[in-house]
């Protein structure tokens, strides 16, 4: 078998040493495995071989024929590079290849061998994609040196030039997308590391160290917890063994039980424990044990242990009653030191005659082109705190009116207070409300309930014993400011202050943060009151202050409508005047003699009467829960302008939430020689 092309011939041992010296000796082109069909097509044809004896001696011509005899076939050993990277080796027939590849071995003739050194010269360019070269033009050229050469990229077809780009694009696309992705991906895992680090909570130091005394045992108040569960199984076997006269087993477990307890003490974990503690849970371990020989019995322990629960529940139901009756009377009663106070500034009163003396700027009392507030109370230190924190952040304070009205005990050492105390710049006026004659039991349903027989019973002829038992709403609703005209003056703003038209009523329990002037400009569109409300979802609606299953109640108001707040609340006299809101106020009042509209207090009967006719203002104007709720965004009190401690965690008693005090201990006189007398310190 031989094959010619272009006069020259290869004989079939010099065919089968090219192809070892070609995969041995020269480096394997790389061949995509994607282009493996198309390494196919390309190769499709390039050997045409013969078995014809006589084209041996057919030098003279210089090129063999063109025909292809099919009688025998030669296999050609290819090695490529696939995708990914790994050296595969493919086995094609020659008569698979294309024309376009060329066989060369030395010639004899030297004309015919420079002419084929030229070709080869002339089409060994360095393909792309699929198409290798072998060149043995480096002076290694042995008698059997052979060429294969394919057709430059300039040669191929169009079609496959098209194909070689579109697939070159995809694979640079692909590659930037894969690129894209991982940028991406990296971004996010440092994003989410980032955020994690924000919220490693590192206050505490020694958090996470792994050789603190916790992390030798795991458990580190398991000692406690086995004794108070052997203390516990010890009474319950104690009650079995004396029903059944184990005198000696029930003594032993009593003594037993009482001598644990003593061990335990106030321990909170393990590490508080007593160094006897551990030796005296063995002991109780081997008296259990010699308790449940004699006594175990499933439904009998099980029983007892119920019995135990259910005792248990209800101590702790006693316990919680007597916490909020406990709360609710040390919220009503005024601590020693703010006793002494008023004491203290009446008896200056009285001494240096002050009685005589009166406030400046009474001009300015009636004058509708100030800024006027009225606060009602009989707390002197808690009225001077709204004052000064209301000063102090006052842009002009000369236009400032403070009208205070107390109760005929506390009204000279109210006056006396502001007199040797008086504010920079402001004006400030204290009336007592027993001067305000007009307002007796004839014009107010409220005095005129006070001196009923029933009003009387309930408040004063009550059996205190039962107040304990009964709950907390009992002892809320019989506080002493229930009683105090102080507390019901609100809603008599008109008669009080008769010149004004608009006024600011301000809680003695609030604490001022911002500038109050621009409340004055706020336009209620209309309506009597400006208040912020206090709904959120299902909480603070009227359907809980008010009695909805009296008709009288649910035929006038909505359930669901949003409650609002006293302490800080915007009034337009005018409006009010206009409207009579007195007149609806005494309306429902009367009607609620025997208490079944609504319960004792201000709030519900101002809903009722200020009902459709309250303006909302802006949450941030007046914070609430300062007095109760000590979850509160810290970030709104501080952005608050005003902060109200409603509830029974007053910031001048000792109940007070701690982290809320501040707020108001700021703006207390602690170098005042009254407050240095009467032991007031931070």
């Amino acid at each position: 078998m031989e094959a010619r092309f272009k006069g020259s011939f290869i004989s079939p041992t010099l065919l089968i040493f090219f192809f070892f010296f070609f995969f041995f000796q020269v480096a394997p082109f790389p061949v995509e495995l994607s282009n493996v069909s198309s390494l196919r097509g390309e190769l499709k044809g390039l050997f045409p071989s013969y078995d014809c004896p006589q084209c041996i001696n057919r030098k003279e011509h210089g090129r063999i024929s063109a025909a292809r005899p099919d009688e025998k076939n030669i296999d050609i050993l290819v090695t490529y590079t696939d995708a990914n990277g790994a050296v595969r080796t493919r086995s094609i027939n020659s008569k698979d290849l294309s024309t376009s590849w060329v066989w060369r071995y030395p010639s004899d003739e030297d004309g015919d061998h420079k002419k084929s050194s030229k070709e080869v010269e002339g089409k060994s360019q360095k393909p792309d994609k699929l198409e290798g070269t072998i060149d043995h033009s480096n002076g290694n050229k042995n008698q059997y040196g052979v060429v294969v050469e394919h057709k430059s990229a300039s040669e191929l077809h169009p079609i496959k030039l098209k194909r070689q780009r579109l697939r070159n694009e995809r694979r640079e696309r692909r590659t930037a997308e894969l690129i894209e992705h991982d940028k991406e991906i990296e971004n996010q895992i440092q994003d989410a590391a980032v955020e994690r680090a924000k919220e490693l909570d590192t206050t505490s130091k020694g958090k996470y160290n792994i050789w603190r005394k916790e992390y030798e045992n795991p458990n580190s108040d398991s000692t406690l917890k086995l004794m108070r569960d052997q203390i516990i199984m010890a009474r319950a076997y104690a009650t079995i063994a004396k029903a059944k006269n184990e005198d000696s087993l029930y003594d032993s477990l009593i003594n037993h039980s009482r001598e644990s307890q003593l061990a335990i003490g106030e321990a909170t974990s393990d590490s508080e424990l007593q160094p006897s503690a551990l030796d005296r849970a063995k002991d109780m371990g081997h008296v259990l044990a010699a308790a449940k020989d004699q006594l175990y019995d499933c439904m009998t322990l099980a029983r007892k242990l119920r019995v135990m629960l259910q005792s248990a529940e209800t101590g702790l139901n006693m316990l919680k009653k007597r916490s909020a009756f406990l709360i609710q009377l040390a919220a009503k009663t005024v601590p020693r030191p703010l006793h002494c106070l008023p004491l203290l500034l009446t008896t200056d009163f009285f001494i240096r005659r002050y009685e005589e003396r009166e406030f400046p700027n009474k001009e300015k009392l009636e004058d509708p082109s100030l800024f006027h507030y009225a606060i009602f109370s009989d707390n002197v230190l808690a009225t001077s705190v709204v004052v000064n924190s209301t000063i102090l952040h006052a842009k002009e304070p000369e236009k400032h009116v403070f009208h205070i009205v107390t109760d005929k005990l506390n009204f000279p050492a109210m006056k006396m207070w502001f007199l040797v105390n008086p504010p920079a710049a402001a004006t400030i006026h204290v009336e007592n409300v027993d001067d305000f004659t007009w307002l007796n039991s004839t014009y107010c349903p409220v005095l005129r309930q006070l001196e009923s027989a029933r009003m009387i019973e309930y408040y004063f002829k009550a059996h205190q014993s039962n107040s304990l038992t009964s709950g907390t709403d009992n002892l809320k609703y019989r506080n002493p400011k229930y009683l105090s005209m102080l507390n019901h003056l609100r809603f008599y703003l008109p008669e009080v202050y008769p010149k004004l038209e608009k006024i600011l009523f301000l809680d003695d329990d609030i604490v001022v943060q911002k500038d109050l002037t621009p409340l004055w400009s706020v336009n209620l569109q209309g309506m009597v009151n400006g208040a912020v409300e206090t709904c959120k979802e299902s909480f603070h609606r009227f359907d809980k202050y008010l009695n909805f299953s009296n008709p009288k109640i649910s035929e006038n108001f909505d359930p669901n409508a949003c409650g609002w707040a006293f302490g800080m609340n915007v009034f337009d006299l005018k409006e009010w005047r206009r409207r009579n809101i007195t007149g609806i106020y005494h309306y429902w009042q009367e009607r609620n003699e025997d208490r079944t509209l609504w319960k004792l207090g201000t709030l519900p009967p101002g809903l009722i009467t200020f009902y459709n006719l309250t303006h909302p203002l802006d949450r941030s104007w007046h914070v609430l829960g300062l007095g109760y709720d000590p979850a509160l965004n810290k970030t709104e009190i501080q952005n608050g302008a005003v902060v109200h401690y409603n509830g029974n965690y007053k910031p001048w008693l000792d109940l007070a939430i701690a982290k809320y005090k501040a707020y108001w201990s700021r703006y207390v006189m602690f170098n005042n020689s009254y407050l240095q007398l009467c032991n007031i310190r931070e």
